[in-house]
């Protein structure tokens, strides 16, 4: 296969692949604490012949590839919502969830109570305190988050007494990016990545950290692709004309 075709073909398999990553930021646009996803580009040079018989060195092709996605960290805006239990995170910390299959990590603090008086996310994860899981009595009224992430409430209904019910626990890694999205707005520390204790993050009570995509962008970018990626066929078509016109008149022999 010819150069023009080769370089025209690794161009669009990495517009391709590109497109999945916006489209996955716009479709998260309204979910809460989302970290958008970027790709990232690097010129790959390959010589086009590789026999040894050639006198000098061929001169090298520059094809397209999509070395990684890489995660934008910034913090999305904070939203009130008044719900005692919504926590927004201040800096560059995660709340920390039990899930079936071990802790992960999350910026969605969206949070409510189960049946079990259990603190949980919106899918049901127990969200863990720096003691374990953080259970609140049926009697427990003014739920208060310090900043800190110390959660108190009124315990009792005829004599009433502050009571803790424990310390969000906020933590932290030495390099975000070696994260895992799983899905459902959560992260996994691959193996040999630990977390850290997070002293410096705070705790917003009564907010929640929406996503950090900018739709705006998002959608110049989807148009972009596109109008490129069209382009590129075309590009590709007129070099198929091309060479078809090249063979039939060298086919045409004079008598």
């Amino acid at each position: 296969m010819e150069n023009t075709l080769l370089v025209a073909l690794s161009r669009q398999m990495v517009l391709e692949r590109q497109m999945d990553v916006v489209a996955n930021n716009v479709a998260n646009a309204n979910t809460n604490g989302f970290k958008a996803d970027k790709s990232l580009f690097e010129e790959f040079l390959r010589s086009g012949a590789h026999e040894d018989n050639f006198v000098g060195n061929d001169r090298r092709v520059s094809f397209v590839n999509d070395r990684a996605t890489i995660r934008d960290f910034a913090s999305g805006p904070n939203l009130q919502t008044g719900n005692p239990l919504d926590v927004a995170v201040n800096g560059n910390g995660f709340l920390v969830v039990q899930t079936p299959a071990g802790e992960r990590y999350t910026r969605d603090g969206a949070l409510q109570i189960n049946a079990q008086g259990q603190l949980v996310t919106n899918g049901g994860n127990l969200v863990l305190g720096t003691n374990g899981p953080i259970t609140f009595q049926a009697t427990d009224r003014d739920i208060n988050v310090s900043a800190d992430g110390t959660i108190t409430v009124r315990e009792g209904t005829v004599t009433q007494v502050d009571s803790i019910r424990g310390k969000l626990r906020l933590v932290t890694f030495n390099n975000p990016q070696q994260l895992v999205k799983e899905g459902a707005n959560l992260f996994t520390a691959p193996a040999g990545v630990a977390a850290q204790p997070d002293t410096l993050s705070r705790v917003n009570q009564g907010f929640v950290e929406k996503s950090n995509v900018n739709v705006v962008t998002e959608m110049t970018r989807l148009m972009e692709i596109t109008r490129t990626y069209q382009s590129v066929a075309s590009l590709m078509q007129q070099q198929n004309d091309l060479r078809k016109s090249a063979i039939q008149m060298l086919a045409d022999v004079p008598a």
